[in-house]
């Protein structure tokens, strides 16, 4: 056993005393060491192995894993100075998985501020230079796809910044304008020759639409007019007075308020029900649910609140789709007008059960049949217990199931 041997020229308590200090000092440095200010190293990408390799970038959307020190008790992480969504469960002291910001606004992006993620936590703050670039754009809707000549047209996505070209059915686009945090391009439509995709190119990519605008004949079940379908429930009208900006004839719908649980869609003008149609081809129900989409323009003068509008194929009411622009997505209830007429897109997998709030179909066979034949049939009822908030009075045109992916 090793002995200490106390100096008689220095007392006992001056040895305590300096060993009191000594392990006051160590307890400091490592609370320092635990407490500091977060270190980013390196950034890996969110998957699982062996693809949860470093990256030398990252774009927006996408998950990441950072990499460092002293990353527990974030209170925000930013990319190129726009926060991100965190979750404390996803956090550890040498890691955090984060969602990089759907939207970065690049144009507006400060010269500092690009290309940096921030991380602050309770201790302390730090920023660390790493590439963050710019996606090709996205296109996730066209406000009308068959609009006229002099018509404002909007085309929402993401990424839609650093516009090289764009063309709407092959005609070129040369005046418009662009959001600035690059999700939506407006403009005024100049004439149009023929039908064709959407199209735009930027200096991240290019992207365009699987579909065609101006587009009066591809996957048309009924346009009231030379493919006019319409069976009964509800009558016609060609009149540019009270749904300016017409294509021709086009259906009506019309109820006042509606009692609670009012489902009554067979009564005049509740419901659009057409003859037989080949909804898709037969050999395309192989093809994933959410590739084909029920689409029609619709024009909403007077505010719109409660009354819901679904579509069924045939009569059978196993699967359907609701159509309720003025509920949100938070459950938050608007009055819903349009400005003309605007274009509605349903992916088939939003045709569910359970009144259009259950499963989606398995298949296109189990949704649609084995011929995929079969009536549309678009119809309003009041879901709630309470009575609607308003009536509806719409007019539908050029009900079309088309592919979009």
């Amino acid at each position: 056993m090793n002995k200490i041997i106390f100096n008689q020229d220095y007392p006992k308590w001056l040895f305590w005393a300096l060993t009191a200090a000594f392990a006051l000092l160590h307890a400091a440095c490592k609370k320092d060491s635990l407490d500091g200010a977060p270190v980013i190293t390196n950034v890996r990408n969110y998957a699982a192995s062996p693809a949860d390799t470093l990256v030398n970038s990252i774009t927006t959307g996408q998950w990441v894993v950072l990499i460092g020190h002293n990353l527990k008790d974030a209170v925000q992480i930013s990319f190129n100075g726009i926060p991100a969504t965190i979750n404390s469960i996803m956090f550890s002291d040498t890691s955090a998985t984060v969602l990089v910001p759907d939207i970065i606004p690049f144009p507006s992006v400060p010269a500092e501020s690009l290309n940096t993620i921030s991380y602050v936590t309770k201790h302390g703050t730090t920023t660390f230079s790493f590439a963050i670039v710019a996606p090709p754009p996205t296109i996730s809707s066209i406000s009308n796809e068959n609009a006229h000549e002099g018509d404002s047209v909007y085309i929402s996505g993401l990424n839609l910044f650093f516009i090289n070209e764009i063309t709407f059915a092959g005609t070129p686009i040369t005046e418009y304008t662009s959001a600035s945090n690059g999700t939506s391009i407006g403009f005024v439509l100049p004439a149009l020759s023929h039908s064709g995709p959407v199209e735009i190119s930027t200096k991240s990519g290019t992207v365009f639409t699987t579909f065609n605008v101006n587009d009066p004949v591809t996957g048309v079940l009924c346009d009231f007019d030379n493919i006019n379908t319409l069976s009964w429930g509800t009558g016609t009208d060609n009149s540019s007075v009270n749904f300016p900006g017409n294509r021709g004839y086009y259906a009506v719908l019309n109820n006042d308020i509606l009692p609670a649980g009012d489902g009554n869609w067979w009564n005049w003008q509740r419901s659009i029900n057409t003859n037989d149609v080949q909804w898709i081809p037969q050999d395309s129900l192989a093809v994933p649910v959410d590739q084909y989409a029920i689409k029609f323009e619709i024009s909403v003068p007077a505010a719109w609140t409660g009354t819901s509008v679904y579509v069924v194929k045939g009569n059978s009411f196993d699967y359907m789709a609701r159509y309720e622009p003025w509920q949100g997505s938070d459950g938050t209830i608007s009055p819903f007008t349009t400005k003309g007429w605007r274009t509605v897109t349903i992916p088939l997998s939003m045709f569910r059960t359970n009144d259009g709030k259950g499963a989606a179909a398995e298949n296109l066979t189990t949704l649609l049949g084995s011929s995929a034949n079969g009536s549309v049939n678009i119809h309003t009822r009041n879901f709630s217990a309470s009575p609607s908030a308003s009536g509806l009075h719409a007019a539908i045109d050029n009900i079309r199931v088309v592919k979009i992916q």
